[in-house]
């Protein structure tokens, strides 16, 4: 009797591991190279860190640590997003208040003065 033909059917998987059933979490890679490229580049790396980290974790079963990467991923994309819209925003202002302090009576009048 042998059971050379026979595969025993695979494990269950554990409780929370990846596959069981929930998809992986979103990891935010692109909102993270965009506020990384257009807004603000110290806060844009530490999100495309944490953004690549959640798929890995996913990958090895850290449910917890991929959902927390993912949470860390987010939160600093949209830190970076707001802190270059108000950099954009103090930029324009700066720029406006430039243009409006100009004299624009720099040139000779026809009496050389």
């Amino acid at each position: 009797m042998s059971d050379y033909g026979n595969t025993p059917p695979p494990p269950p998987l554990p409780y929370g591991a990846p596959g069981a059933g929930t998809p992986p979490p979103q990891n935010y890679l692109v909102w993270a190279i965009l506020s990384t490229v257009l807004c603000c580049l110290p806060l844009g790396i530490p999100s495309i860190v944490f953004s690549t980290q959640v798929n890995s974790k996913w990958a090895v079963g850290d449910v917890a640590g991929a959902q927390e990467a993912s949470a860390k991923a987010r939160q600093f994309a949209i830190w970076a997003g707001i802190a270059g819209v108000i950099v954009w925003v103090l930029w324009g202002i700066l720029i406006a208040v430039g243009v409006a302090n100009i004299n624009w009576n720099t040139g000779t009048s026809p009496s050389g003065f």
